[in-house]
């Protein structure tokens, strides 16, 4: 079986630009998940309880993560049922680190 190309998405998080690579067959999930933590780190952000991007996306995870642990459906939240769902999980808090320090580099 041949290896899944991979390519480069330049994407927006809070305004913020973003070059992540996935295989392109998880284009479109990657975009809405894009699209999903962007939504979540602003509802953050508009609260004004939190300051600071690193803060937001912090609790924006943290929020995610346990949203994903409750629905799962059987009540089990030490683990998680889907591995399929959980590695995506972890690709993407990866390429957020990865964009994150990429960021901090720069000021």
């Amino acid at each position: 079986m041949p290896a899944a190309k991979n390519v480069s998405l330049d994407v927006s998080i809070m305004g913020r630009e973003f070059r992540v690579a996935c295989p392109e067959e998880e284009r479109p999930s990657l975009l809405q998940a894009v699209t999903y933590l962007d939504r979540k780190m602003r509802e953050i952000r508009d609260s004004g309880k939190i300051v600071g991007l690193e803060r937001i996306a912090i609790m924006a995870a943290l929020n995610i993560a346990h949203d994903l642990l409750n629905s799962n459906p059987a009540g089990m939240a030490a683990e998680v049922a889907n591995a399929d769902q959980l590695a995506r999980v972890q690709r993407l808090t990866g390429l957020l680190d990865q964009a994150l320090a990429q960021q901090d580099n720069l000021f």
